[in-house]
């Protein structure tokens, strides 16, 4: 069976993919979908219900394969999992930092501010979380504001995960102006509920 979920925000591409697979015993279901998040939301499904499961990148478009049954050694792996998986697991994943506004406080201006001295001070001090998940207008941080992005990108080479809610990216419109970081879905936050020590949210 093969499913077209391109153009499916999160979390309707793994919607569609459980639906078809629970109507059969076993059998292998194809998901296209148009971007490497949903992929990776996809493979996320798969390994949590026993299912194996390969990512193979065609043109703009990721094709996920997950096979249910048959009790064979398929030897699927996901390859839009790759280093990205094997960095979470080998690190310790102590604090899961998840972010739905551009701006701390009442007062708008000065909460913009306040939004890059806390980058800022994060970055000196070195005390930094293992990942940055930024939703709503969290967004703009990692797409629009120019004076976040760079402290941002230093985070990121400092070993910081960094991912934008690609639901998001789309309502404001901002798919194609990601500077930093990854488009993302929200099973890292739901990931985050389990495999981290202490999730954050501001």
């Amino acid at each position: 069976m093969v499913i077209d979920a391109r153009d499916q925000g999160c979390p309707k591409p793994v919607m569609m993919a459980e639906e078809a697979l629970s109507k059969m015993a076993e059998g292998i279901v194809v998901i296209i979908v148009d971007n490497e998040a949903s992929a990776d939301n996809l493979a996320w499904f798969a390994k949590n219900n026993a299912f194996n499961s390969e990512a193979v990148r065609d043109g703009n478009d990721w094709r996920v394969k997950i096979l249910k049954g048959y009790g064979c050694d398929a030897g699927f792996k996901s390859e839009v999992q790759g280093a990205r998986s094997e960095r979470k697991e080998n690190a310790s994943k102590q604090l899961l930092l998840v972010i739905g506004t551009d701006s701390f406080g009442k007062e708008e201006e000065l909460g913009k501010m306040l939004v890059k001295g806390f980058f800022d001070t994060m970055k000196v001090t070195k005390e930094i979380p293992h990942t940055i998940f930024l939703l709503n207008a969290g967004v703009t941080l990692t797409t629009l504001n120019e004076d976040v992005i760079p402290v941002l990108k230093e985070l990121e080479t400092m070993g910081v995960e960094i991912f934008s809610c690609g639901t998001c990216l789309k309502y404001y419109n901002l798919e194609s102006g990601l500077k930093v970081g990854h488009r993302g879905t929200t099973n890292h936050i739901i990931e985050g509920l389990t495999d981290f020590q202490k999730v954050v949210w501001i």
